[in-house]
């Protein structure tokens, strides 16, 4: 069919291309424009670098894993702003203090845009920070007045303010509060959009208070939050929470295991430096309580305690401060294990961890040994290093 020299055909399509023009146009000025950004953030990391490994169900957490996870899930998240709300930082001591600095050093490597210093960085001594803020450039904000308070954070169509000062809000911005303080008093702060803890409370789901969403870092970087906002025209109209769980399914960021390669070998230097003889020998070992004890001796063989060192060893822990005092007898005391090339008669979980030094009890034998009761156990058989511990099955296993 021709109408005035145009076939009908062809105003059909200019009619349909014209009508989808119109809707484009309407939904992106009439209606607004859907847009989305993902703020991901940690808090209460405690200087947990890595999981412990004594255990298939605690082996969460590790700030490779977390880095190896962003990295290879970088597109489907961006956009997206990646923050830490303090309290990161391990004691100070001297180990202590090289986590700190491993874990300052990670958020440069993972890119963080904001990281806030809370009460566990507070403990430092004042002059300890700043020069390494400085060597690793972060982007850091304090309730202190030797830092910044807020940071302006640009990203896709988001103007966010990120600060860790509970009047530093800005109207007109997305408005996100790093701070170490709990929930009860988070709740008491008005004027935020996001208030993110690290309280070392575990949130299931983020709590909403009048127009605040607040969440908490996952204690010991088990789990990383994920909280997608969405917004209409400029105005927040759906907030979507997950938890990462960072599992050893993830593969690790291989810069970040370099980095974690390098605070062992760091580690290690400060065990040799602290390496003493057994003087005193407050410790026998087990081939002195053997002497007597023969057939006890053959049965502990039999056990996981006598190969307690030999898992240091496999996971490249065997120079760990924190790892030997569980795997080896009398570490960090008068006389007991110093490290394996000078106190291997000392290595793994032996007699007198239990059973206490066997000095005196060798020179009067009517003197009794420690009573071994579950506090003995606890000490080493936590809640995230041993969680199926239960103590009558545990001793039964041991039984000599």
């Amino acid at each position: 069919m021709v109408i005035r020299g145009i076939k009908i055909d062809i105003i059909v399509k200019l009619t349909v291309i014209l009508i989808q023009a119109l809707l484009i146009s309407f939904s992106t000025s009439a209606l607004g424009q859907e847009t989305g950004l993902k703020i991901i953030y940690t808090g209460s990391l405690q200087g947990q670098l890595e999981p412990c490994g004594c255990s298939p169900k605690t082996d969460f957490g590790g700030i490779a894993r977390i880095s190896g996870y962003l990295s290879s899930h970088k597109n489907e998240l961006s956009p997206y702003i990646l923050l830490d709300a303090g309290n990161f930082s391990a004691e100070d001591t001297p180990q202590g203090r090289l986590k700190t600095e491993t874990m300052l050093n990670y958020f440069r490597a993972a890119q963080y845009d904001a990281v806030a210093l809370s009460e566990k960085e507070n403990g430092f001594p004042q002059q300890y920070f700043p020069p390494l803020l400085e060597k690793y450039g972060l982007p850091v904000v304090a309730g202190s007045s030797k830092y910044r308070r807020s940071l302006a954070i640009k990203r896709d169509r988001f103007d966010i303010n990120v600060s860790a000062d509970p009047n530093g809000f800005e109207k007109g911005k997305l408005d996100v509060l790093l701070t170490g303080l709990p929930l009860a008093k988070a709740k008491l702060i008005n004027g935020w959009d996001l208030i993110i803890t690290s309280s070392n409370e575990e949130l299931d789901e983020p709590v909403k208070k009048g127009g605040t969403i607040i969440v908490s870092g996952y204690p010991k970087g088990k789990k990383l939050g994920i909280l997608t906002i969405k917004t209409f025209d400029g105005e927040m109209f759906d907030i979507v929470h997950r938890w990462e769980s960072i599992g050893n399914d993830i593969k690790e960021d291989k810069k970040v295991r370099n980095l974690l390669n390098d605070y062992d070998k760091k580690v290690a230097l400060l065990l040799k430096e602290s390496e003493q003889p057994a003087v005193g020998a407050t410790y026998e070992g087990v081939a002195g309580c053997a002497e007597c004890h023969q057939p006890f001796e053959e049965s502990w063989k039999a056990t996981r305690h006598a190969g307690a060192f030999s898992t240091l060893v496999s996971a490249g822990k065997s120079a760990d401060p924190e790892c030997l005092v569980c795997h080896t007898v009398g570490f960090g005391e008068d006389g007991g294990f110093s490290s394996i090339e000078t106190t291997p008669e000392l290595a793994n979980v032996q007699c007198e961890v239990c059973h206490g030094p066997d000095k005196e009890h060798r020179k009067d034998f009517s003197r009794p040994m420690q009573i071994v009761t579950e506090a003995v156990c606890v000490k080493c058989h936590t809640k995230d290093n041993s969680p199926d511990f239960d103590y009558p099955v545990y001793l039964n296993k041991i039984k000599h």
